[in-house]
């Protein structure tokens, strides 16, 4: 008998019904804002465009997805800067030491082109 007003009981709690969460009008148009900065960025990046010549084609490509790796080697410099700046206004050695490995990282992503170039010659 227990059981059976158990698994009544989950069946009620599992079968309970959604509500959307309300969004005022200013979260709406942060949204919005947001969304079409998203848009701008990735149509605004540079084209990959098709030629005849297949190593035409090869090196666009790279080039656009260097220029990507750049780009995420550039927010990590950025972030990298901002916990070496929070770590020392809080005295933080564990942070200061993240600080500069996320800042040497985001160097090394950064200039990661070159630094094929240089090895390979």
């Amino acid at each position: 008998m227990k059981l059976d007003m158990r698994k009544k009981q989950e069946k009620k709690e599992t079968t309970k019904s959604t509500k959307k969460l309300p969004m005022t009008a200013k979260m709406k148009r942060a949204m919005a804002v947001y969304i079409a900065m998203v848009l701008i960025m990735t149509a605004g990046a540079s084209t990959v465009f098709a030629a005849d010549d297949p190593l035409t084609v090869i090196n666009n490509l790279s080039t656009f997805i260097f220029g990507l790796i750049r780009a995420i080697g550039m927010i990590l410099l950025g972030f990298g800067i901002v916990q070496v700046g929070l770590s020392l206004k809080s005295h933080d050695p564990s942070q200061r030491a993240n600080g500069f490995l996320t800042l040497a990282g985001g160097v090394i992503i950064t200039f990661a082109k070159e630094i094929l170039n240089l090895i390979t010659g």
